[in-house]
């Protein structure tokens, strides 16, 4: 999953973007409104990790326009004010959640599978599809019963398509899923992962649409 983390503090922001990695996210920071405003519209990202005292552009401006535009992107307002007042402010222009610093990383996380769940139509954390049970919060797949093994990235992609049956997902939406801008990418690297999921999990599973992408298709 990939996230844009809208946080001025470098301290703060290093942090939190250290952190999430740790959790299996891709996560693209920036320190000022305007430079978070064009990524927005540039990128595709899974959810906004939004403060509000940004320099060059107010979060709540750039927060507003997102929703002007009619964009859904799930965001977390992470911000020092706390007055009710704010919250107010915040959740009636179009935030999804709103978390007052100081934080716990792990409230952090949680809050953030929360909106990703809702946001993809689920009811429960764990993402069911025939046998296979996928849990995000523990990092644990299991088919029929039984633990899969997978490494970070192969459980990204796996999620990526889970969250999205009976989509065609193309490469560099995948790719999207996986990396950041400083991660390096290497050519055939879906392609890799897709394989192993593959010899792990049966090969029909995950099914090849020429010229377009993949996709795991709707159950029957």
């Amino acid at each position: 999953m990939r996230l844009l983390l809208l946080e001025d503090d470098t301290l703060l922001g290093n942090g939190i973007q250290a952190g999430l990695m740790q959790t299996h996210y891709a996560v693209d920071w920036l320190t000022d409104g305007e430079a978070g405003e064009h990524a927005l519209q540039v990128e595709q990202y899974d959810a906004l990790i939004l403060d509000l005292g940004l320099p060059k552009k107010e979060g709540l401006n750039i927060l507003k326009d997102l929703r002007a535009r009619g964009e859904t992107l799930p965001v977390l307002i992470l911000t020092a004010r706390d007055t009710v007042n704010d919250k107010v402010i915040g959740l009636d222009s179009g935030a999804d959640d709103y978390l007052v610093k100081p934080f716990d990383l792990d409230e952090l996380t949680a809050r953030l599978r929360a909106l990703l769940r809702r946001h993809n139509g689920r009811a429960t954390p764990e993402i069911a599809y025939g046998t296979l049970r996928l849990d995000p919060a523990a990092q644990t797949l299991t088919q029929a019963g039984n633990p899969v093994m997978l490494s970070q990235r192969e459980f990204v992609i796996l999620q990526t398509l889970l969250e999205n049956v009976g989509k065609i997902l193309s490469r560099t939406r995948l790719e999207d899923s996986l990396y950041g801008w400083e991660d390096l990418i290497e050519s055939n690297t879906v392609e890799v992962y897709i394989h192993h999921l593959r010899k792990k999990l049966g090969k029909e599973l995950i099914r090849t649409i020429r010229g377009m992408g993949y996709l795991i298709p709707k159950q029957p």
